[in-house]
């Protein structure tokens, strides 16, 4: 994704000094760290000001619950029953959930020094790597040439930038309709007074990075929230969602993604299944882009076969 942007700083001049690769390299990478540290820099205090809002709104949100179960039991066909055994056992279980969560946590601490310290690791190293493969990277394809034969160097360079023309694209396009998915969501939770309109609003961006499936993901926290803190705005919240999602699916996934990868739906659903059965979230996440990039060696060396074909007639 950022090659292009080397490339082009590669022809900038300053004065009568033109720009290395690795100059260009170096301060695209400073580039994009600066934006990462400066959008975290900017997200972390609305967010912990949300969540600690949250917090402090748990007692009320507790006692609201409880006063409409009440008002339930005591107008409706429940009233007829002796629940008081049953809500005695659920406080009994409450407690006993609370102390092992609490007891979880306290023994989770080495844990979470093991993950700061991984992160720290990823965020030291992850720059270092993208400089020399934004650096090196173009030095990929004439290496691997060296180890076939001349006769099919040219396959290789060209299936090797199929492969990368391929992923850039769908990566590219993944984050801008994140990105469209998160920004927009946000705005229309704040327009409708949606409590933690942020937080719910990157919930759904980052949940829209599975096809199909994620729309639903990043709305049951919100329905949630909405369910347990203001319960007027549940049918706003979902007019927001569908009204965004309509958006995205038909203008900006068709332009951006659906164009490169061209992909049909249905092949789209039975991936996600597939690999969410056999690994998970990560496998839906991962499944799209291994499959576009498993089709086009496949249509690659389909179409150098059929080239192949006609030769020796």
């Amino acid at each position: 994704m950022l090659n292009p942007l080397v490339k082009v700083m590669t022809k900038l001049k300053l004065g009568r000094i033109r720009l290395n690769r690795s100059f260009a390299s170096l301060l695209v990478v400073l580039l994009l760290v600066l934006i990462v540290i400066g959008g975290i820099g900017f997200l972390i205090p609305p967010v912990v000001s949300e969540i600690s809002q949250l917090v402090k709104s748990l007692p009320d949100v507790a006692s609201n619950m409880q006063q409409t179960l009440t008002n339930l039991i005591n107008h409706s066909f429940l009233k007829d029953i002796d629940i008081s055994t049953y809500v005695k056992k659920v406080d009994s279980q409450l407690g006993k959930y609370s102390q092992i969560f609490l007891e979880g946590l306290s023994s989770s601490i080495g844990s979470v020094i093991g993950t700061i310290t991984n992160l720290t690791v990823v965020a030291i190293t992850v720059p270092v790597m993208l400089f020399y493969m934004l650096k090196d990277g173009h030095k990929l394809i004439p290496g691997i040439q060296r180890f076939v034969s001349v006769k099919h160097a040219d396959e290789v360079q060209g299936l090797l930038t199929r492969m990368s023309t391929t992923l850039s694209s769908y990566i590219s396009g993944q984050v801008i309709e994140c990105l469209f998915v998160g920004v927009f969501t946000t705005i229309g939770y704040f327009i409708i007074g949606q409590p933690l309109a942020l937080v719910l609003g990157i919930v759904a961006g980052m949940a829209n990075i599975i096809p199909y499936v994620g729309p639903y993901i990043g709305i049951a926290p919100a329905l949630v929230v909405s369910l347990t803190m203001a319960p007027g705005r549940i049918i706003w919240v979902i007019v927001v969602v569908v009204v965004v999602q309509q958006v995205d699916g038909n203008i900006i996934y068709p332009n951006i993604i659906g164009k490169s990868l061209k992909i049909h739906p249905l092949t789209i659903i039975v991936l996600l299944l597939a690999a969410g059965h056999i690994a998970g979230i990560a496998g839906m996440i991962l499944c799209i882009p291994f499959y576009a990039v498993v089709r086009t060696m496949v249509q690659y060396f389909w179409s150098i076969y059929q080239l192949s074909r006609e030769e020796n007639k």
